[in-house]
């Protein structure tokens, strides 16, 4: 039997555009990630009043900066991939408009 709009698993949505929205929020998710952290880290640079390196903000903005990269590569394609999953509420769906 077919599946409902092409898709393997009849959620509506095909596994080759689930591998291409998962790889391209993947990186959006590193770059936001590691952005807020390095913020975060020039936050904690200034709680605890470091001194800080020439020329940045945090002398060890690059570890806050790596975790939240990671951080952002799994989740916001986790998270993007997880509402897509879901059916549309009281049958309206957006893909009409």
């Amino acid at each position: 039997m077919a599946a409902v709009n092409g898709s393997e698993s009849g959620t509506g949505i095909s596994l080759g555009r689930r591998v291409a929205i998962g790889c391209f929020t993947a990186w959006l998710g590193f770059f936001s990630g590691a952005m807020v952290f390095a913020l975060i880290a020039r936050i904690v640079a200034y709680t605890r009043h470091t001194r800080g390196c020439e020329g940045v903000p945090s002398c060890d903005w690059y570890v806050y900066a790596l975790v939240g990269g990671g951080l952002g590569f799994v989740t916001l394609p986790a998270l993007v991939l997880w509402v897509l999953g879901k059916p549309a509420k009281d049958g309206i769906s957006d893909r009409g408009m």
